[in-house]
């Protein structure tokens, strides 16, 4: 299959997806990073969505049960 191909195939995320994985791929085999480099970044950016998203889930949660 060629690229071409391939990217008619896949949808908007799965090219989005396999973009990530060929880079990542990419980056490991040239030892630009270790895959324990990469995850340990990919929690640490996990760790920190998840903080972000924290507050708005608990005023969600304190504004329902004011609502009831």
């Amino acid at each position: 299959m060629s690229f071409e191909e391939a990217l008619a195939l896949a949808s908007r995320d799965e090219g989005f997806k396999a973009t990530v994985y060929a880079m990542n791929t990419l980056l490991i085999h040239k030892g630009i990073y270790t895959q324990e480099e990469f995850q340990t970044l990919f929690v640490e950016w996990v760790e920190k969505e998840q903080r972000r998203k924290s507050p708005t889930v608990r005023r969600a949660e304190s504004s329902s049960v004011f609502s009831a």
